[in-house]
């Protein structure tokens, strides 16, 4: 009987957290992981084609992918016109920012209004997810349950960047003079 009843709210939990963003910021953010190190080929190949490029130097672009959900699923209530009471609902909109460095993913950003109800970045899921799901074979597996190594209320670490992909050659900073 005891078994029964800690199933059950076992069961609830995992349903309220899966309807209110958890799965899909634990997606965005596992992507953030999985994705540094895939070819630009592959990356277009499982998320599209990008709604913006920039070039920053001969070594380093930006892919910028957008996404705006049709519904944020949110309702807004003014008691007495005092003021406005939002609840629920979603973000609504991502901006997926991948910095390509030598035809590399070398780093994936998000901003905009993208986080769910429970969880950071959950909008942006949309963006990555074919590439979640069927991973390409440049992609590295990220390992691990419930607990980690990617949480569903912060991005991971953002890996260390070469010289060459954070500044352009004229900016390059230069050693300290010894006196």
């Amino acid at each position: 009987m005891i078994f029964r009843k800690h199933s059950v709210l076992f069961t609830s939990v995992c349903l309220l957290l899966g309807g209110c963003g958890y799965g899909d910021s634990r997606t965005a953010h596992r992507a953030q992981l999985s994705m540094v190190g895939m070819t630009v080929n592959d990356l277009q190949a499982c998320a599209g084609v990008p709604d913006k490029t920039q070039k920053l130097n001969e070594h380093t672009n930006v892919l910028e992918y957008v996404w705006k959900p049709s519904a944020t699923g949110s309702f807004s209530v003014s008691p007495l016109n005092l003021s406005t009471i939002t609840f629920g609902g979603t973000g609504a909109q991502c901006l997926a920012m991948f910095r390509i460095v030598d035809d590399k993913v070398a780093e994936v950003h998000y901003a905009g209004d993208d986080d769910e109800t429970i969880g950071t970045d959950g909008v942006c899921s949309t963006v990555v997810r074919g590439c979640i799901r069927q991973p390409e074979t440049t992609m590295h597996a990220v390992k691990g349950g419930i607990t980690g190594p990617v949480s569903a209320f912060s991005s991971p670490a953002v890996p260390q960047q070469a010289v060459n992909s954070v500044y352009n050659a004229d900016n390059t900073p230069k050693p300290a003079a010894k006196p």
